[in-house]
């Protein structure tokens, strides 16, 4: 398998966008190591869309921006290899990516090729400029099969924004991973919409398959190219606290090389990135409701412990929200040890329920440990 866990790593886009080039890449390729992020369990380092020249070579292959990339894409990519991490790419299904730069419609052979030859580890398949009378899974399947070919183990990133349910077709392709939404931006309204809408896809994903909500943007602060207002560090909890939650790729999003204390801890608390790497791979689902802003999640674990959220999504109001053991499929006279995730405070044993009180825009993440 490619991808047991949920993938982890970094792209570029969300912060920034058109304003990638080697110098930025190489910097965040040595900040992995120097803010604990290998360590913690990301490894690839991808680079978005706009890294191309405007047109393929005489040989008709896929080039790269001279300007940006004076080195050449493979030169990038062994130093990435040389930190021990792993390095990632974009193209698109179309004719043209996103940007308008070439994309892989009809050259799916020669791309996968060229990129198994620079090393690639990552691709992200983007969806824009599709010709007429093809449709998604069919434009997918190409590429899949032609990354195959390659023999290189080529994680393969199915970006096709939800468009055509890709959780129903999408590991069929070969794809270890796909986007169910459109894009995220750096908001609460936009992390809140797409987090919490994940409900119900949970039977679609489990090892080397992973729905995928898109990037994170904790540690964005409305700078970059998604910004739309920023979070705060809190809100920023609550995003990290649903991704593991939920069992998503985490691929941040932010300037890794000038990170603030609070999203460092954020992004490499080990409690909380083990819930998400758990090797039993369940995604996690939500188990209580109310008023459409209490809100109760929980996630499955291979050692028989239950990780859950109780998440408040009011703008204003705190309140004592409670779960139930019934409603995690435990009995309800089951003495569980309760680990607080992200300070690691021990909560005790409870039997039957456990409730804490969450402030508005913010999370209680939990582990219930049953006690033999």
């Amino acid at each position: 398998m490619i991808a047991p866990t949920p993938p982890m790593g970094w792209n570029s886009w969300n912060t920034f966008g058109s304003e990638i080039h080697e110098t930025l890449i190489r910097e965040t390729a040595d900040a992995f190591l120097e803010q604990g992020l290998k360590e913690a369990g990301y490894q690839y380092v991808v680079i978005d869309d706009l890294w191309e020249a405007d047109e393929r070579d005489s040989d008709g292959r896929l080039t790269h921006d001279p300007a940006k990339f004076p080195h050449g894409i493979k030169a990038l990519a062994d130093y990435v290899h040389s930190k021990g991490l792993k390095f990632g790419i974009y193209s698109c299904a179309g004719s043209h990516t996103c940007a308008g730069k070439p994309a892989s419609y009809g050259y799916e052979e020669t791309d996968a090729r060229t990129f198994a030859e620079w090393g690639v580890d990552f691709l992200k398949y983007d969806f824009c400029y599709k010709p007429a009378g093809t449709d998604g899974p069919t434009l997918y399947r190409r590429m899949g099969q032609a990354l195959r070919m390659t023999g290189r183990p080529i994680l393969y990133s199915v970006c096709e924004w939800g468009s055509n349910k890709p959780w129903e077709w999408a590991a069929g392709v070969g794809a270890q991973m796909w986007r169910t939404t459109g894009d995220i931006e750096d908001s609460w309204e936009s992390m809140e919409r797409i987090g919490f809408g994940q409900n119900g896809l949970e039977r679609y994903a489990g090892p080397d398959h992973w729905n995928d909500p898109d990037m994170l943007i904790v540690g964005m602060y409305g700078k970059g190219n998604v910004a739309k207002g920023g979070c705060t560090d809190e809100e920023y909890r609550v995003h990290f606290s649903l991704w593991c939650l939920l069992a998503a790729p985490l691929m941040i999003g932010c300037d890794v090389r000038n990170m603030t204390d609070a999203t460092r801890e954020i992004l490499t608390n080990r409690r909380v990135i083990a819930v998400n790497q758990d090797p039993l791979g369940r995604q996690g689902f939500r188990v209580g409701q109310e008023w459409d802003k209490f809100e109760v999640w929980m996630k499955q674990l291979a050692d028989g412990s239950v990780a859950v959220g109780l998440f408040n999504r009011h703008e204003s109001w705190g309140r004592k929200i409670a779960v139930a053991w019934e409603s995690l499929g435990l009995h309800d006279r089951r003495a569980c040890r309760v680990e607080d995730l992200w300070s690691g405070e021990d909560l005790g044993e409870h039997r039957g329920s456990f409730s804490a009180f969450v402030a508005p825009h913010s999370v209680v993440l939990i582990r219930l440990t049953p006690i033999v």
